[in-house]
């Protein structure tokens, strides 16, 4: 029980993270471009892809958000796996357009590796609930 109140806790707080950083980058997309750690962003009409990027980040947490909330804990774990991959992705950005290694390790590195552990701890707690559902039931003699 305890390590479902821990995931729960840790899913949604990647839920309200990604959900406001979403947002920072639609509303106010100038000011919160140099957080992402990359060395320029970009001016005139490049700014639109800032809240490209601020939607993408918004549905992503919309979609965990929506798994959490139904209790669909299962298919939670997995959409965590795959959605680190969006913030593996964002390390690797930064990194190819020579930005900010700390950044890139300290807050998208990081971010979708605690993704990768609170999505495969949900799997873990979920391992047993899939088994058995998975077990035929015994057949009466």
């Amino acid at each position: 029980m305890l390590l479902k109140k821990i995931n729960t806790v840790l899913a949604a707080a990647f839920v309200l993270f990604i959900l406001w950083f979403g947002t920072e980058f639609i509303l106010s997309p100038e000011t919160t471009a140099p957080t992402f750690g990359l060395p320029s962003w970009p001016s005139g009409d490049g700014g639109g892809f800032l809240i490209i990027k601020g939607i993408r980040d918004v549905v992503l947490a919309l979609v965990l958000g929506i798994l959490l909330v139904t209790g669909h804990r299962r298919a939670l774990g997995w959409v965590l796996l795959v959605e680190a991959l969006a913030a593996y992705g964002d390390m690797t950005t930064v990194l190819a357009h020579h930005g900010s290694v700390a950044t890139a390790l300290g807050v998208h590195a990081l971010t979708a590796t605690l993704m990768v552990v609170n999505g495969l701890l949900i799997m873990r707690e979920t391992r047993k609930v899939a088994a058995a559902a998975a077990t035929p039931a015994p057949r009466p003699a």
